[in-house]
């Protein structure tokens, strides 16, 4: 059954020393677009989410985004040698003028020496900081596509039950015009033959023949029999690719535009009341199918 181009899938983990949360959506679009925003150093990373999406959708405008963070822990400070000596250089120099000028100062705790710029720094990472987070992200993929691929399954499947409701109803609506297209072609052949006549009580030295001709061609003309087989090929074709399991978005959309052509035609040939409400009413359906079908992968 196919998909919805509308999907989205989050998760959140913690592994050493660092949090994160997942943020995955998608939209409808014309291809399929993936745009990924993930930290620098987690090198891979990148390729390995745009390589595991592009292998499971066909379209949409797929957004990725991951916010991580590391929890400041003493072991990811420490000490700089050339700040420590610079801050106690500058202890040492205030003790000392203040032992000048007769004041007493009380002892320094190391816990306010380490407080002083420049003593504490934060530890440069390294890739062997990188890589266990690294390889929990990447073993993270896999279960967030897939959260992802089943809500886009999920509402593809809602969204195929809706089209199949309004394809079951634009065949209704075929088969009501195909029912009246008989009383439509009484009605008419009621018409052409009283213009006929009044052709002929108005015209001096018309054939005959040539009228009748002429009227036939209208007659020709404004039969719809064409159309309601066409309308009942596309319902057949239609019904096919709500039950495939391959994208057909594309093929839906460009059905839509065989329908409505096909509609428009009724209207314009139907020449009769109750047809032309019965092909307004099928162009109102396929508006609404068209709507629904944008969103289909």
């Amino acid at each position: 059954m196919p998909n919805s181009m509308t999907g989205f899938a989050s998760a959140s983990a913690e592994e050493a020393g660092y949090s994160w949360s997942w943020d995955l959506r998608s939209v409808n679009a014309r291809g399929l677009d993936i745009k990924i925003r993930v930290p620098d150093w987690l090198d891979g990373l990148e390729d390995t989410l745009r390589k595991t999406l592009k292998s499971s959708v066909a379209r949409g405008n797929v957004t990725v985004s991951l916010k991580i963070t590391r929890r400041e822990e003493s072991g990811s400070l420490s000490i700089n040698p050339d700040g420590l000596a610079r801050a106690l250089g500058q202890l040492a120099a205030i003790a000392a003028e203040a032992e000048t000028r007769g004041l007493q100062v009380a002892s320094v705790q190391p816990t306010e020496i380490a407080g002083m710029r420049g003593v504490l720094e934060q530890r440069a990472m390294t890739d062997e900081d990188a890589a266990p987070v690294l390889a929990a992200l990447t073993a993270q993929v896999p279960a967030l596509v897939d959260q992802f691929l089943s809500s886009r399954a999920l509402e593809g499947a809602a969204m195929m039950q809706v089209l199949s409701d309004q394809i079951d109803e634009v065949a209704r609506l075929v088969t009501a015009a195909e029912a009246l297209a008989d009383a439509r072609q009484e009605a008419q052949v009621a018409g052409l033959q009283s213009a006929l006549a009044r052709v002929m009580d108005n015209t001096d030295g018309a054939d005959p023949d040539r009228v009748a001709q002429e009227l036939a061609m209208i007659a020709v003309k404004t039969d719809i029999r064409e159309e309601i087989d066409r309308l009942k090929a596309h319902i057949d074709a239609a019904k096919q690719h709500l039950t495939s399991d391959q994208p057909v978005g594309r093929k839906l959309d460009f059905l839509m535009q065989e329908f409505n052509r096909e509609a428009n035609t009724l209207c314009s040939k139907a020449q009769f009341k109750e047809l032309t409400a019965i092909g307004l009413d099928l162009k109102h359906v396929i508006d609404q199918m068209r709507e629904q079908v944008q969103n289909v992968e």
